[in-house]
């Protein structure tokens, strides 16, 4: 156990992806599914209270499927969603031991990352969310939690595109403000519905869900030129039709580029003049979209009426997020940590 029986821990709290970092040495992720057997019938094959992450993705017909972090915010007014993100946050902490450690006597220091607009708008759900599973509480955006674990501190920008919202984070020294942040709605969660709705359009019957859309866009999804054509198999008036959604993976994938783009240069334009250059030449993508094949050279070309710029990848954007909440659970001094009560 570490020093002074202190767990420290990193939490990033997302809408497909949760992940978690400890200062033991644990690393995990779950995709942020909730759900509850329906019905008798539902339990009985399940043999199970509760099922969190793929499992509950891949029995969602029998379950009441709850993903409670919806564009980056916990959902309000339903007790059921409430009780599911303790769900994922029990996982992470008993996959990860922390649990274990806890109940040992251990005091668990938890960062957690979460989208800009939820750091505003519910940082009192979020507490309640850490109730019992940690004793102190430190809440900081995502793009913040990435910054301080790739050491960005000064003069960088860290965009983080994950499934509900697309945050942004200037980096100036300090702790970032409220102006030194954005949150864009248009994210992985937009990009899927705008695949279906652009296939829907040139074919009518077909019958894909949104889950398929996202796992299209995650094998497929690119910006620019595809290297082949992406030919899938999916029903079509209940029969099974090859098609061609090469096109539809093109436009609705570069139509992130455009807000991206904007949101990144109306935050850099803000800063003082003599430091816009060395922001716009250390931009750095995070979050499960970053990777999409030719992203970061679009933005890149967004730049150039503005003096050019580079946009670099984060080498693990799964875990990114948890492992600067965990550098930074760390390195916080103790009057910013917040205690919580049992």
């Amino acid at each position: 156990m570490t020093e002074s029986k202190n767990v420290f821990v990193g939490i990033d709290l997302g809408t497909s992806r949760s992940s978690i970092s400890t200062s033991d040495g644990e690393h995990h992720m779950v995709e942020s599914f909730v759900g509850w057997p329906l019905d008798m019938v539902a339990r009985k094959v399940l043999k199970q209270k509760v099922l969190v992450g793929r499992d509950a993705l891949e029995n969602r017909t029998m379950l009441d499927l709850h993903r409670p972090l919806e564009r980056g915010l916990l959902k309000e007014g339903s007790d059921k969603d409430q009780q599911a993100v303790r769900e994922l946050v029990s996982y992470l902490m008993e996959v990860s031991g922390v649990s274990q450690a806890r109940k040992g006597g251990a005091k668990v220091r938890s960062v957690i990352g979460v989208p800009a607009e939820a750091l505003r708008v519910n940082r009192q759900h979020l507490r309640e969310a850490m109730r019992g599973f940690v004793d102190h509480l430190i809440i900081v955006s995502e793009p913040f939690a990435v910054a301080y674990g790739l050491d960005a501190l000064l003069h960088a920008l860290v965009v983080d595109i994950g499934a509900g919202t697309s945050d942004f984070c200037v980096m100036q020294g300090r702790y970032p403000t409220d102006e030194d942040q954005r949150t864009l709605p248009n994210a992985g969660d937009w990009i899927d519905d705008q695949i279906l709705k652009i296939l829907e359009e040139t074919n009518p019957d077909l019958k894909a869900s949104i889950h398929t859309a996202r796992a299209w866009k995650e094998e497929f999804g690119f910006v620019g030129h595809s290297k082949k054509v992406v030919e899938v198999t999916t029903p079509i008036s209940g029969k099974p039709t090859e098609i061609d959604i090469t096109a539809a993976l093109k436009q609705a994938c570069e139509a992130l580029v455009p807000p991206v783009a904007e949101t990144m240069l109306d935050l850099i334009t803000s800063i003082e003049p003599e430091f816009q250059e060395r922001v716009r030449n250390n931009v750095i993508l995070a979050g499960g979209i970053a990777p999409m094949s030719g992203l970061a050279q679009a933005l890149e070309k967004a730049m150039a009426p503005y003096g050019g710029g580079n946009v670099q990848v984060a080498e693990d954007p799964i875990f990114q997020g948890a492992d600067g909440g965990l550098a930074l659970a760390m390195d916080a001094p103790r009057s910013d940590w917040e205690k919580l009560p049992a």
